[in-house]
């Protein structure tokens, strides 16, 4: 879009190159308005650095709440790593502890939450890209893997709101992903197509039932994976019924959904073609992370203002941001330590 044609912001989130914004950068987010921005390891040298971008970052769109997302699961997907955060577990660690002591593990995954909360709230984050309610199927891909709580949906669901719970009290939004579930994916969508061919049914009760309980949270990410039992013609992202009928309708999610990277080789054509695809299928928002400029430029020329649903689900996910708890935080890191440490290897 050349400018914005509106009050709302653009229905896009953007990444940005590096650790500082370039001056084309910053001249090109005032131009287009993003709703907000991601950031990823190639943005983070430490707090104060990181601080002083997502001011930056703000000040270009002039909205002080404008949110800035990161992906700080713990285990193997941090962002932030140490001596400048502190190393926290992955999702299984939990999901092992639940299965002798589920609510050890629910207090762990919360007080944990609360912990990553309350780093991001330091450096002007507030959404990270957690909880993942994905359920692994035993020939699903390893690209969920240790980041989900297990293959029990009820289990999932409980750690996922322990989660969501925790980072809530942090001062940071939750995210739902991936909608409508990328357990039984047998490839890396970051890389090829996912086809899952289970019956619908199937999804209904094991996959999208965590979605489902945790249908009530701020935000939504997608899955760039096709359901052949619902739609062969197109992964979630760009499906409008599976956008409708599943994530909608059966699972009941109404917060503001947000696609999975644009970047990604599961979606096919260029850019401007994948933005349209994913606000057309029903997405509220389309996330773009790469920073590449000549990329942006193209989501950037397809993407549209927020349109009205999308302003009152990004307004009222905003409007669930509280005070940050702070209170406690040494107890709490000592505390998730000594409850995981009761956890079957």
């Amino acid at each position: 879009m050349s400018g914005q044609t509106s009050t709302a912001p653009a229905a896009v989130v953007f990444g940005c190159a590096g650790p500082r914004l370039t001056a084309a950068e910053a001249g090109f987010f005032r131009e287009t308005g993003p709703l907000g921005f991601i950031l990823f390891a190639r943005n983070c040298e430490t707090p104060t650095q990181i601080r002083a971008l997502t001011t930056a970052l703000r000040e270009t769109v002039g909205r002080g709440d404008a949110p800035i997302l990161i992906d700080q699961e713990g285990g193997r997907v941090q962002r932030l790593t140490p001596p400048a955060s502190r190393a926290a577990p992955a999702a299984a660690r939990f999901g092992a502890l639940a299965r002798t002591d589920l609510p050890a593990a629910v207090e762990a995954a919360r007080l944990n939450a609360r912990l990553i909360a309350a780093e991001l709230g330091d450096i002007g984050v507030n959404v990270d890209c957690l909880p993942c309610l994905d359920v692994p199927a035993p020939d699903g891909h390893g690209i969920i893997g240790d980041r989900a709580f297990g293959d029990d949906p009820r289990l999932v669901a409980a750690l996922g709101r322990a989660v969501a719970d925790g980072l809530l009290a942090g001062g940071a939004l939750p995210v739902a992903k991936h909608l409508p579930g990328h357990g039984r994916a047998r490839a890396d969508s970051h890389l090829a197509l996912p086809v899952v061919d289970a019956p619908k049914a199937d999804l209904d009760a094991v996959d999208f039932a965590p979605f489902r309980a945790l249908a009530d949270l701020p935000i939504g990410m997608t899955a760039h994976v096709v359901y052949a039992d619902i739609d062969a013609g197109a992964p979630a992202t760009i499906s409008p019924r599976i956008v409708a009928e599943v994530i909608r309708d059966s699972i009941g999610f109404d917060g503001l959904l947000l696609t999975d990277d644009l970047g990604m080789r599961a979606l096919a054509g260029d850019f401007a073609a994948r933005t349209s695809a994913a606000l057309d299928a029903g997405c509220d928002v389309v996330l773009h992370c790469s920073g590449v400029m000549s990329e942006m430029e193209r989501v950037a020329a397809a993407a549209r203002p927020l349109d009205t649903d999308g302003q009152r689900r990004a307004a009222r996910a905003l409007a669930a941001l509280e005070p940050a708890d702070r209170t406690d935080l040494d107890q709490a890191r000592a505390r998730v330590d000594a409850l995981l440490e009761t956890a079957p290897a």
